[in-house]
């Protein structure tokens, strides 16, 4: 069932992992950046760390991800947009999001329901326009 390396959808994968890490720059940056902070418990203009491990970590996560959800595109034979968006809806709230309030219910996050909701938001949009893309492309 796995035995699927040659049947990804290897440019679908690149665009999507592209699409993600454009949307997670679009969600923290430029739409969310105030919320997001207040989740974290820091003040809401406050910036964004410039190191390596920020800049990098998420996309790198992303296309794991990415590459996941293309193993899975195949392995179950996704054909249509409907499977492809039930499976990225599967995915973003079953796996995605569902992990991201885990994370979040914890002592660390002064807000952790503000945090799953706006990271786990991001999550669940990811997935359906990265499953839609793997099909598309």
């Amino acid at each position: 069932m796995f035995d699927v390396l040659g049947d990804l959808n290897w440019l679908g994968a690149l665009v999507g992992f592209i699409a993600l890490s454009l949307l997670g720059g679009l969600w923290f940056v430029a739409l969310f950046p105030k919320a997001y902070n207040r989740s974290l418990g820091r003040d809401a203009n406050a910036k964004a760390p410039s190191t390596l491990l920020f800049f990098a970590g998420p996309p790198l996560a992303g296309l794991i991800i990415t590459l996941t959800s293309a193993v899975l595109f195949a392995a179950l034979n996704i054909d249509t947009y409907g499977d492809a968006l039930l499976f990225g809806l599967v995915v973003g709230v079953g796996y995605l999001a569902a992990n991201t309030v885990t994370i979040a219910i914890n002592p660390n996050f002064p807000r952790p329901l503000l945090y799953a909701a706006i990271s786990g938001s991001y999550n669940l949009v990811g997935s359906l326009i990265v499953s839609t893309i793997l099909l598309a492309v």
